[in-house]
């Protein structure tokens, strides 16, 4: 996604199935990142962090978006085990429907 006017960096969220993360860059450079564990059917996300020279925008939200519609897209549970996704979803009804059932 592009800045608008041309003047602002450009946002960009990856997986990276290679280390398990998921990763948001701004103008190229690596702002945060969203650390997962795949199990059967599940995506079990660890630990998120926005960098703290990166952080006061809305990066996370995109991080997180990214990553719950690859989730979803993919046919995958989603265990929050990090509070950032767990406070995240809480907080977004559309994506409730993919929590992993408990018990």
């Amino acid at each position: 996604m592009a800045g608008r006017g041309g003047t602002e960096p450009a946002i960009e969220v990856r997986d990276n199935p290679p280390v398990s993360r998921f990763e948001v860059m701004l103008g190229g450079v690596e702002a945060g990142i969203a650390e997962y564990r795949l199990r059967q059917g599940e995506i079990v996300f660890t630990h998120t962090e926005i960098y703290p020279e990166f952080r006061g925008g809305r990066l996370a939200i995109d991080l997180a978006v990214f990553a719950l519609d690859a989730a979803r897209a993919r046919g995958l549970r989603v265990v929050p085990a990090c509070s950032f996704f767990r406070r995240f979803i809480h907080s977004h009804a559309q994506y409730q429907d993919l929590l992993a059932e408990r018990g």
